[in-house]
Formats: C-alpha cells, structure tokens, sequence
C-alpha cells in the first residue's frame, strides 16, 4: 500500500501542471442523451467532467457544437442532470495516454484498467485519430505472417502489414477464429480490441490470453455492448492509437478488432444524435466513412521499419454478404476470409468458404510452387461444393467432370487439411508443405 502511495506521488510530482484557469462551463439543455453546454469551447474529443447536486461527477466527450454550445455525450452510465450543472475541462483535447506499461494489461476505452492490477504509469501521448502519413510512406507488403491457421496460411497467405476482414454472421466462429489467431500469430505486440461483445466473452477472452507466455506482448481494450456509443467508438480509436505507437517504435503489431461492425453501428448512433441522416439502410455517410478511417490507419511503414497487420471481424446482419459495412469492408481491406454457416452446421472448424475468401497479396508472398497448389486445390473445393447436392442425390455418373472426379477422390484428405483442432496452431511453413504433399499426392493419385 505504502509502495502504491509513493509511486502516485511520484507520478503527481513529473505531471506539468497547466497554467492559467480552468475552462467551465453550465449545462444548457439535455435532449435524448444529447447535451448542450454553452462557456466550454473545446475541440470534438475533448473530455469533461459534469457535476450533479450530491457532488457526483460523469464524464462526458464532446461530439460536436451548435450556434456557440458544445454538444457532449455521457461516456458513464447515466446520472441526475440539472440545468446550469457546472461542467469542467478535463484532459489533453485529442489526445491519449500510451507507454510500454499496457503490455498484458486489459483497459478500457480511457486507458483505465480493468483488469484488478495496480494503475498504469503511461508517459507518454498519441494522437486518439492518429498521425496522418502520406501514401508513399506506407511501405509494400512483402513479407509473410504467420497466423497460425492452416487454411489461411495455406490458401490465403497474409502479409506483414495487410489488413484482413474476417466476414460472417451471427454465431459461425468469428470470435473462436480470433482467438485462435491472437493466441498463436507470431507478431512482436498484439492489440486486441473487443467492441460492443458481451461481458462474458470479454472475461473469458482476459482470462485466456493473460496467463499464457504471450502475456507481456498482448494488449486488450475492451467494451461491452452496454456501454454508450461514442466509448465504443473511441475503444476502436484507442486501439488503433496503441498499435500506431508501437509500430513507430519500429515493431510488428498484430492488431485485431472485434468487431468492425460495432463500430459502425457506435458511429451511426452517434451521427444520428446529431441530426445526420440515414443514407445506405439507415447508416449515415459519416458511420462508413469512420470504419475507412480505421482500416487505413493500418499498415507498413516506410520511416521506422514497423508495421501494423490489421485483422477486422465484420459481422454480415442477417448473413447479407452485401450489407453495407461489409461491402464498405471488403472494398478497402487487402483481403477477405468468409464463414459459411453451412459449413459451420456441419461441424467444419474453422468454417472457411475457401473460394469466397482471399488474400489480395497472396501472389507477391509465396513461391511459385505454393501458388500452384493453392490454386489447384481452390478449384477442387469449388467443384466439389458445386457438385455437392447431385453427389448426395446419386445423379452424378463418375467421368463426367474430371475435376469433380478428382475433388471427389481425395476429398478426405482436402477436409483434413482444412479443419483444425481449437485452440491448436500450425505454423506457415508446415502449412505450405502440408498443402504441397497434398496436391501432389492428388496428382499422383490422378495419374495412376
């Protein structure tokens, strides 16, 4: 206890303290979450700190100003509000806190822990939207990752600073995938941000990942879906936040989020607040154009040598694979993985449409011989599925398609080497190697 009280002290006596007074201001009018304050002249993002009669105080963000009042959400649960409440500055506007001291912490969107573990001495800053760097800057992806999936090492190879989606509904394996990959990717630091899932899985997710050796390279940021929109929003910036400062100190950052989709329904809650209106089925241009602004803050860079591998879970409403967020998605990132929830039916882990997914850098990362058997085996699988119901009924006669034929003859083999144990790991090598064996093992089996 002593120890924690001189370490706070110490942390009081390195903090500059601001001169000249602090900005105040009255709140104004309290409209369906939306309140006005008028005297507080503060950037959007900027934090502030309302005042109730009992002397509680909320924090609250601004998202926005109107003919001279700054517009603010509560980021805490709701509280009595009285007119001409005092509400007062807080923070560096736009600004978040970040240091080597997140590594195997879980936070909140504030940078506050959750975790039970002592307070976290984070000395330094970074912009929450980011740095801005020019297209040039961004260096080509040149260099395999190793996320420890059979199937998409093999027949969607990522790379160094590619940003994947994983596109799926409700309950096909998403979260399962993404663990899987956070627990065994080979990267120097993984930031995982959990917006908008239920309590539990955040839980569960902590529990898992913080007991294992990757515990000092691993940072969670999470959210549940009870929390107000503007926190899940800024839990997604907060991550990208933390990753970007790591890949500037020249490290390989594995940055996952889960889910994409969240964000964007954060980002249309709040638009919606403000008066924007619905465009693509209900979602306001300003809601797309945030899940483009965090993708693009992923990738290479050029400067420092580092780089930020992005994986976004996007979660397709009622299975419409063309749902706005994941057309949005799937436009942008450099590659997609897609669940079928047939295959997830059948008990096929992980669930992957082999011919829906891909890795748009795929052919600049693997030898020639991988990508030929990639592809070959890519048209098996598509023939197979294609084929599937006149097998089932017994309407096909053999030597009608050869590759159907051919799918048909080492279609065990093709399933074991696309299902995977959960929670077990296969590194890319072993992956290349297995799925050439295979390919020629068929073509040898073709032959004969």
């Amino acid at each position: 206890m002593i120890a924690e009280l001189q370490l706070d002290l110490a942390r009081m006596r390195s903090v500059a303290v601001a001169r000249g007074p602090v900005l105040t201001g009255r709140v104004v009018t309290c409209d369906g979450g939306l309140i006005e304050v008028e005297g507080l002249p503060l950037p959007v993002g900027s934090l502030g700190l309302i005042e109730n009669d009992s002397g509680a105080e909320c924090l609250a963000e601004v998202i926005g100003f109107r003919a001279g009042h700054s517009l603010m959400m509560l980021l805490g649960d709701a509280m009595l509000l009285r007119p001409k409440a005092r509400v007062r500055a807080l923070g560096q506007p736009g600004e978040v806190r970040v240091g080597a001291g997140l590594l195997g912490r879980a936070v909140d969107a504030l940078g506050e822990a959750i975790d039970g573990g002592p307070r976290l001495d984070l000395p330094e800053v970074w912009p929450l939207a980011g740095k801005r760097e020019g297209a040039l800057e961004r260096a080509s992806v040149e260099v395999p990752f190793d996320c420890g999936v059979r199937a998409i090492n093999a027949l969607a190879t990522m790379g160094v600073g590619q940003r994947l989606g994983i596109m799926a509904g409700s309950g096909v394996g998403k979260s399962v995938l993404v663990d899987t990959i956070a627990g065994h990717a080979v990267a120097d630091v993984t930031v995982v941000a959990l917006i908008g899932e239920r309590a539990r899985e955040v839980s569960d997710f902590v529990n898992r990942h913080m007991g294992t050796h990757h515990k000092g390279a691993i940072v969670v940021v999470a959210v549940p879906a009870d929390h107000a929109p503007n926190l899940r929003l800024r839990a997604a910036q907060y991550a990208s936040a933390i990753a970007e400062y790591f890949r500037a100190q020249g490290k390989r950052v594995l940055l996952i989020l889960d889910s994409l989709t969240r964000v964007a329904h954060a980002a249309r809650e709040l638009a919606l607040v403000l008066g924007e209106p619905g465009a693509a089925r209900g979602y306001p241009p300003s809601a797309l154009a945030a899940v483009t602004r965090l993708v693009e803050r992923a990738g290479n860079s050029a400067r420092t040598g580092g780089a930020v591998t992005g994986v976004y879970t996007v979660l397709a409403d009622g299975d419409d694979a063309n749902d706005p967020v994941v057309d949005t998605a799937r436009a942008i990132l450099d590659g997609h993985i897609v669940l079928s929830r047939e295959l997830a039916q059948r008990g096929h882990y992980p669930a992957i449409d082999i011919p829906a997914s891909l890795s748009r850098v795929m052919d600049d990362l693997v030898t020639p011989p991988v990508r030929h058997a990639a592809r070959r085996l890519r048209a098996l699988i598509a023939a197979r599925e294609a084929g599937r119901d006149l097998v089932l009924m017994g309407a096909y006669r053999a030597g009608g398609d050869p590759l159907l034929d051919e799918a048909l003859a080492i279609s065990g083999p093709i399933d074991a080497f696309l299902t995977q144990a959960r929670g077990a790991a296969e590194p890319l090598a072993t992956s290349h190697a297995a799925l050439t064996a295979l390919m020629g093992a068929g073509e040898a089996g073709d032959g004969a």
